[in-house]
């Protein structure tokens, strides 16, 4: 996976093309391709009242986003790119690491 759980991301395309800024991943599955990401693609649901909110009514949830929309946003570039993976040795192990493709920097 080149995108994980906590990582900085941008908007490609889709629901969050036109907002602005790197947006953090809250979770991602794997098995369905889709990831949920901070403040992007509200969806409004109507709810019955439970005893976790006995109020009902609308609630504003993020709704996931399939990951082929979304690239990692990098602090140097101030923008999004494109990662790979690469083998370094630390310690006499072998590590597997993303890397930026354009500074060539460990994420």
């Amino acid at each position: 996976m080149r995108i994980r759980k906590g990582d900085m991301v941008v908007i490609r395309t889709g629901t969050g093309k036109e907002k602005k800024g790197p947006f953090r991943v809250l979770h991602v599955d794997t098995k369905k391709q889709v990831a949920l990401v901070e403040g992007v693609n509200m969806k409004k649901r109507h709810q019955k009242p439970t005893q976790k909110n006995p109020k009902g009514g609308i609630v504003t949830i993020e709704a996931p986003i399939h990951l082929s929309n979304l690239a990692l946003y990098s602090s140097t570039l101030s923008g999004p790119t494109k990662v790979s993976t690469a083998v370094i040795d630390e310690g006499g192990k072998k590590v597997r690491v993303r890397v930026c493709r354009k500074t060539g920097e460990q994420i």
